[in-house]
């Protein structure tokens, strides 16, 4: 990075949503912890998926719409990384922008939020839920349940939720727990209950390709490059965006991953869910194996 050779000088783009703030000043904190010569600052946007709510995601142009406002900033070196959360990131990445190491993953799990007092999800109003995804799966654990679109960051979402639009949230464990809101789970939904989106819990620190990172060198966790290898290869392979409910995720343990994903058939409906277990080293192989897999016991 050449503002960082010259004066030591970070600049970080982020969304501009309170969690993605947080996720940014968590890159931040490392880097000064880590090279207390460097001035870091992070550089706010509110990109296209931020700004579009009325509509789901699958129809204003999918993941690419939260990632297009700081790749430009990246391109135009008005920033030197970016953090995005990972599942929000396009499975095709522009070559000469690189994701740089994976984070340390935090609870990847789905979870239940309830309007306070609740123990349980009110019938006569809606689940918020804004993937297909997790409609998919939640059907089997709530059938007598309706679920309605919900867009907007977290702390909008949970507004809404406490207002009495809804009767329940889905939502991901790792941002309320970065945002301090854990208190708000109700219920944690298992891996095996409900397969979470590729990349969930992984922050992805992004930069330019040939520049030097090399302050970036610890920040990387292993298990988690390799979990994001699979899910991704996984998910890449069925070319599932927001709008295919396509989950992948894989755990580590030593030198073993296991990866579990779900494939489903649009024109069909049909769909299932499996495991493949293998060498770490053979993550991306083993997820392409595995959305072979379940695309041929489901498309015949």
């Amino acid at each position: 990075m050449s503002r960082t050779d010259s004066g030591k000088k970070v600049i970080i783009g982020s969304r501009e949503s309170r969690l993605a703030v947080i996720q940014s000043e968590m890159v931040k904190k490392f880097l000064e912890e880590n090279h207390p010569d460097y001035t870091v600052e992070i550089l706010t946007m509110k990109t296209t998926g931020d700004k579009i709510l009325d509509r789901t995601l699958d129809k204003i142009g999918g993941k690419g719409l939260f990632v297009k406002e700081l790749d430009r900033a990246l391109a135009d070196r008005r920033s030197d990384i970016s953090v995005h959360s990972l599942k929000d990131m396009p499975m095709e990445l522009p070559p000469e922008l690189p994701i740089l190491a994976y984070s340390k993953r935090e609870d990847p799990r789905d979870v239940l939020v309830l309007p306070k007092g609740k123990e349980e999800p009110d019938p006569e109003k809606p689940l918020g839920c804004s993937s297909l995804r997790r409609i998919l799966q939640l059907q089997e654990i709530y059938p007598e349940m309706e679920f309605k679109s919900i867009r907007g960051n977290v702390l909008t979402r949970l507004k809404k939720l406490d207002d009495g639009e809804y009767g329940g949230l889905i939502l991901a464990a790792a941002g309320l727990k970065r945002l301090g809101l854990e208190d708000r789970i109700s219920r944690y939904f298992t891996p095996e209950e409900v397969i979470p989106a590729a990349g969930q819990g992984i922050l992805a620190v992004q930069g330019r390709r040939g520049e030097d990172y090399s302050c970036l060198d610890t920040y990387g966790d292993e298990d988690a490059f390799y979990a994001a290898l699979a899910e991704r290869a996984f998910v890449r392979y069925l070319d599932g965006g927001c709008s295919s409910p396509v989950a992948a995720h894989a755990t580590v343990k030593e030198e073993q991953i296991q990866i579990r994903g779900l494939y489903y058939n649009p024109e069909t409906k049909a769909y299932g869910r499996g495991t493949l277990e293998g060498k770490k080293e053979d993550a991306s192989c083993l997820g392409e194996q595995l959305a072979q897999r379940l695309k041929e016991e489901i498309d015949g």
